[in-house]
């Protein structure tokens, strides 16, 4: 892929991010219920990024790297959004969200349509690395290109236990008020999180040409870098954390001091 190729197709898919999280916007405020944004976003993004992976730039037609690194990312967007699509029929709101819509009072509608535009930059940054490494030049698929989608599945694997671990202990009557310490969470308060990063090593593992024949395979390395930052740093584990200290209080701070925010080892 050269590089206007990569900025043509980079300008088509940020237009496109835009106008789906627009409809996010305006489907929140119909319905009244945040949860809805990162349905959209998730979906969107799945699919923009697998037909940006599909753009047959090397040949006439897709080549089985393409079509690879598309199903991949189809498959994280089905897993992820089918389980946000879930809990946002049973909930609908996600509190993240609407502690911000509280804090932003009358700019609330301005300011989350603006928050979810950056979103849309966000979803831009991955959906950009996952073209990259579809459409590496590479001949035939090797080493690299198996190893990213093992360590992609086996991402997709670890999120999914994750969850399912919430959800049972969340099921149990008796662990009403408790917060989940059960299985992976007792590694991490934050496993989901985790493992949901660790899916986006797999596009710059597969993008990556250390011949050096590839160079724009390295801008890939945005995507972890990204994801990172805004999953620790921004609206993952900050606003969700504040919420926990609000509504759990010292049994959440007792939480943070014995298990690691996010890498899901031993506290020492």
């Amino acid at each position: 892929m050269s590089l206007l190729h990569l900025a043509l197709l980079a300008a088509v898919m940020g237009i496109a991010l835009s106008a789906i999280m627009a409809v996010a916007w305006q489907v929140q405020r119909t319905t009244g219920h945040t949860g809805w944004i990162d349905v959209c976003w998730t979906f969107g993004t799945g699919l923009v990024a697998a037909l940006g992976s599909l753009a047959p730039f090397q040949a006439g037609h897709p080549g089985a790297r393409q079509i690879m690194v598309a199903a991949l990312i189809a498959l994280w967007s089905m897993r992820l959004g089918g389980h946000i699509l879930l809990r946002t029929r049973e909930v609908g709101d996600d509190p993240r969200y609407r502690d911000l819509i509280r804090q932003w009072g009358a700019n609330a509608d301005l300011r989350m349509f603006l928050q979810l535009q950056s979103q849309a930059a966000v979803g831009l940054i991955l959906a950009v690395s996952v073209a990259l490494a579809a459409n590496n030049t590479r001949p035939g698929l090797g080493l690299q290109d198996f190893l990213g989608f093992a360590l992609l599945v086996g991402a997709l694997a670890g999120e999914a236990v994750s969850d399912w671990q919430l959800r049972q202990f969340k099921s149990d009557p008796a662990n009403r008020g408790r917060i989940c310490e059960d299985g992976l969470w007792s590694l991490s308060r934050h496993p989901n999180y985790f493992f949901e990063w660790l899916c986006w090593l797999a596009y710059p593992l597969i993008a990556i040409d250390l011949s050096g024949a590839n160079p724009l395979g390295w801008i890939s390395l945005l995507a972890p870098a990204c994801m990172y930052w805004v999953l620790v740093h921004v609206s993952g584990i900050p606003p969700l954390e504040a919420h926990m200290l609000r509504t759990r209080g010292d049994q959440f701070r007792a939480v943070q001091a014995r298990t690691r925010a996010f890498f899901p080892f031993p506290k020492g």
